[in-house]
């Protein structure tokens, strides 16, 4: 080895420390909006269930009927597949996988829902609702019976019902501190949001609830539902969305597309109000930029075409779902809304069979990349970080198994991880 040589340089260090000094808003600019991934499980689905439906037993039910509706439609792997049009290779293990997690964990995140699925009723009604939905909510988690994930959607900020929505909040989370403390798995949602100031307003109730009771600030987060045309694109011409994130000082955690409010807000005709209609694409689209690389998630909507009545009804209603939420995954939205038990098998069949079948091809690229030793396709840190992200978000639904991963990566979970650029979980 022969000495080093020196290299010739123009630039005096003062030069470097004088760029570094002119951007250092800029730097801290961009670590306070774009933290990158939080590094916390992503729930593949929500189930929003009135509130005057809620019960101790509503995860276990909606399981129930969800197996219910397999036995009496697809009693087994190749019918199911034969529905689908899942390859020969994918039926048994999906199937398998899919009634095995209806019978463990049917539902993954759970909304009480006090706005459209609740309508209005009488104060003292309401009241009682929100006081007995914490109580249900608090013993599902003492009891282990709760979905991971587990909130409520209270009514908007608009004039007419705010002061309810702000009501019911409080009720519930009261009622949640009395029963013990607030679950670890707790999710709020604020619904049709047109401004930023609503978001601001939301961020300020947390603030109020978090100092009543000793919490540490930033303790409470919440979804923004994005159901108004103003909450892509505001009355000044510019777009919102990135607004409504910043309006939430850190504490909006998710965007969820709401397919019914928005089209028809758009004057979509209900026969083609849809997850895939233009409008909603561009909508999802406008969310997916103005989040990427802020930690907040996306969620899309929803059908509401229903498996029910007739076995040939259920399966062309069956087919319908699971082409749509294919679409989302592929798209990259990776969570979505589900209304019905029976919507359960598909929603599962169409996320395991996902991550299932890319399964292979992101192991051999990611040992090619972690080997350096190239492949039939070069990839960058950016695209391991997405080939570890569909591994790690594989896992966490289920469709994947930890020593299968390992198996063919040679990666556990925290090298996953670490290539994913997450900081590592620490909420179910």
């Amino acid at each position: 080895m022969g000495q080093q040589q020196p290299v010739a340089t123009t630039f005096a260090p003062s030069v470097s420390e004088r760029v570094g000094a002119s951007l250092a808003g800029v730097d801290a600019q961009l670590a306070r909006r774009y933290p990158g991934d939080p590094g916390t499980r992503q729930p593949v689905h929500t189930v929003y269930v009135p509130a005057d439906a809620l019960g101790p037993a509503t995860v276990r039910s909606w399981g129930e009927q969800a197996l219910a509706a397999l036995d009496e439609h697809a009693p087994d792997a190749g019918a199911f597949a034969h529905v689908l049009g899942l390859p020969d290779g994918l039926a048994a293990p999906v199937y398998e996988r899919v009634r095995a997690k209806l019978g463990r964990e049917p539902v993954e995140d759970l909304r009480v829902d006090f706005e459209d699925g609740y309508g209005a009723r009488p104060d003292a009604e309401e009241d009682a609702a929100a006081a007995r939905a914490a109580r249900v909510v608090a013993r599902a988690y003492a009891d282990g019976t709760a979905a991971p994930y587990t909130g409520v959607r209270v009514k908007c900020m608009e004039a007419a019902v705010r002061d309810r929505g702000i009501r019911t909040l409080d009720v519930f989370l009261t009622g949640l501190m009395e029963a013990g403390g607030l679950p670890a798995g707790l999710v709020l949602t604020l619904p049709k949001v047109t401004y930023p100031e609503q978001v601001t307003a939301m961020v300020r109730l947390t603030e109020e609830f978090e100092k009543a009771h000793g919490l540490t600030a930033g303790r409470l987060r919440f979804e923004v539902q994005i159901e108004t045309t103003q909450s892509i694109l505001g009355a000044d011409g510019r777009a919102t969305v990135a607004r409504l994130i910043d309006a939430g000082q850190g504490r909006v955690t998710s965007l969820h597309y709401g397919t019914f409010d928005y089209s028809a807000a758009c004057g979509v005709s209900a026969a083609h109000q849809s997850p895939d209609h233009p409008a909603a694409d561009h909508a999802k689209a406008v969310m997916q930029t103005a989040a990427a690389g802020t930690g907040v998630r996306l969620s899309d909507g929803s059908t509401n075409v229903l498996p029910v009545g007739p076995t040939e009804h259920v399966h062309e209603a069956w087919r319908l779902h699971h082409r749509l939420v294919r679409r989302s995954l592929a798209r990259a939205y990776y969570q979505g809304w589900d209304m019905h038990p029976a919507h359960l098998p598909t929603r599962y069949a169409a996320v395991y069979a996902f991550y299932r079948e890319g399964l292979d091809q992101a192991a051999a690229r990611l040992v090619a990349y972690t080997g350096r030793s190239g492949g039939a396709v070069l990839d960058e840190p950016a695209t391991a970080r997405a080939l570890s992200g569909h591994l790690l978000r594989g896992l966490d639904c289920g469709a994947l198994d930890a020593g299968e991963v390992t198996g063919l990566t040679g990666l556990g979970r925290g090298a996953l991880e670490r290539l994913a650029g997450r900081p590592g979980q620490d909420t179910p």
